[in-house]
This record gives structure tokens, sequence and C-alpha cells, in this order.
């Protein structure tokens, strides 16, 4: 199983104890890069190709985040300051105390009944993260993979993503129609789904990319920080974020597509969205993602979407 992870290196070590960390050492490892612990309360984060004014505009999204602090449940990422370190960007953040709520599946599978601590801190992220007003900031965002920010020419979350899902497709979609049968008619219908969407009562931040290691959790299994901000993070409908969440969190366990299906019926009853709009997200993301870790269809990430695609609605019967 391919994960993508960056790598740490004693360079990066050498680098923090030169810049007076004496104590610094590797702490996690994600798509986006590579998080060293300083040991004052501060962690690096060495970057890969994400540029100045990409991180500048997080930076702002953070704050925008922070002003809510006093009514969310956990923390989140706040930037100290950035460097660039031999054409690499690096990021000085406060550290977010509590572990990771579980391993990445594709690390260490769940057991097929998710236990309740599980889907009690799910709930309790996306109830708060749902409650954070999308801001302009935030709709600047440009998501992993493409070449624009998301709302740009929109005015409404479902057509952005309309947009979005057309444009990814043209990347390499002969890759994923080799694998997807009629692929045309599902990205037509997909889009043209997510245009006839009513309007969002309320726009909220997306964090867009809450697998088991981006949400901590104290003894009690209570969430004390969420963090990873950036792969897919916008302003949008809370229902997407309930989607994907549903989707991503158990990608590549033996009981994955099961997972999927019982936490996409539990966000829609608990959450009160609608079944078939959950599904319509997840196949979104899934157009709108297939290729981010290669442009061949030999990762791991291409085929879970390629399968989620091939599943039809996702949402149990009731």
């Amino acid at each position: 199983m391919t994960t993508h992870r960056q790598q740490h290196t004693a360079a990066w070590v050498r680098h923090f104890a030169d810049r007076g960390h004496p104590d610094a050492r590797p702490l996690a490892a994600g798509v986006e890069g590579a998080v060293y612990r300083l040991g004052d309360g501060t962690v690096a984060k060495v970057w890969s190709g994400r540029r100045p004014a990409g991180l500048e505009l997080m930076r702002r999204v953070y704050e925008d985040i922070a002003r809510h602090s006093a009514s969310l449940p956990f923390a989140t990422p706040e930037i100290h300051a950035v460097e660039e370190h031999e054409g690499v960007l690096v990021t000085y953040e406060r550290e977010l105390r509590g572990t990771p709520l579980r391993p990445d599946s594709a690390i260490a599978a769940p057991p097929r009944e998710l236990p309740a601590r599980e889907t009690d801190a799910l709930l309790t992220v996306l109830r708060a993260l749902a409650a954070v007003p999308g801001t302009e900031a935030m709709r600047r965002l440009t998501v992993q993979g493409d070449d624009r920010p998301l709302w740009e020419g929109h005015a409404r979350f479902p057509d952005a993503l309309a947009a979005l899902v057309r444009r990814a497709v043209r990347r390499h979609g002969d890759l994923l129609a080799a694998q997807v049968s009629d692929l045309a008619a599902v990205v037509r219908r997909t889009a043209e789904s997510l245009v006839a969407l009513p309007d969002s009562p309320f726009v909220s931040v997306v964090h867009g990319d809450l697998v088991p290691p981006n949400i901590h959790v104290d003894d009690t299994g209570a969430p004390t920080a969420v963090l990873d901000f950036g792969f897919f993070t916008t302003a949008g409908d809370p229902a997407f974020e309930a989607a994907v969440t549903a989707a991503v969190w158990d990608m590549y366990g033996p009981y994955a597509e099961h997972h999927t299906a019982v936490l996409t019926r539990l966000f829609a009853e608990e959450l009160h969205h609608s079944p078939d709009t959950l599904a319509l997200y997840q196949r979104a993301y899934a157009l709108a993602t297939y290729d981010l870790f290669s442009s061949d269809g030999s990762d791991g990430h291409f085929r879970w979407c390629v399968a989620l695609l091939g599943r039809g609605s996702l949402t149990p019967p009731r």
C-alpha cells in the first residue's frame, strides 16, 4: 500500500538544533509534510510543495478559526512563524496535545464494529466545525491538485465543487475512464446533481481530510485537537465535511465499505443531512482527488476512488 508520507531526515533535526532546539525529534509525517517536536511547546512542519503565498493564506484561515476557539471543544493549529530553508518551507506552530484517535487504516485496520468512543468523537468534531463560519480567506484556498481557488468565479459551494469535478477529470480522465464504466455519464450526472442542490443554510469551514491521525483525543476519548488543515480545506456545506469523513475514515481496512455505509447513515441521522446528498458529495470527492498521488493509477488512493465510484449509493437501506 502506497501511503505517500514524507520522510524524516537527520538533516532537518540538525537544522532545528542549530536554530536553538537541541531536543528536536521527529513527531509525525503525512501527505503534505513531516513534523518535528521542538521541545518547547512548538512543532516545526517541513512542507512539500506549498509556496509562501499559500502558507500565508492558510495562516489567515487558522486565525479565522481561532476567533471561535471559545466555542470549540478542541484546539486548532496556529502558525507562529514561517521560514524558507534551501527552497523548502517550514512553519513553526504550537504543539497540539493529545494522541491520534486511531492509526490510519493503511497502517492498522479498525475492527468491524467501530467503538462508540470513535463515533462520538467524530460527531463532536463535525458539529463543532460546522458552527465555524466560512470566510473569504477560506474561499480563496486552492485544494490540492487544482490550479485555482475553489470558489473562484462562483457564489455557491455546490457550483464550485461541480466545476472542480469537471476540471479534475480533464487532468487524467483517460486513466479513470479505463476503470470506471461510462465515466462521462458519471461526471455529467454528478456535476448536474451538484448544481441542482439547494443553497446551504450555512457555509462553514471544511477541513476536508478528517482521517484518524488528524483528530487527537485525551485519555477519555474526548477530542483535544484537530490538525493538518490544508489538503481540501475550504468554506463549504457542512454536509460535504460529513460525507468525506464517512468515506475516508477507513479507506483500506477489510471493512472499509461497511464503515463508510455505517458512518454515512449515522451522520445523516445525527446531523440531519440527506443521505443522497452525502452519497453525491462522496462521488464528487472521488472524482476530484483520484489522481492526486500518481498520474498512472498505481497508488492505493486511485484504487479506492475507483472502488467508491463503482459502488453506486453508499448509504445502506433503512
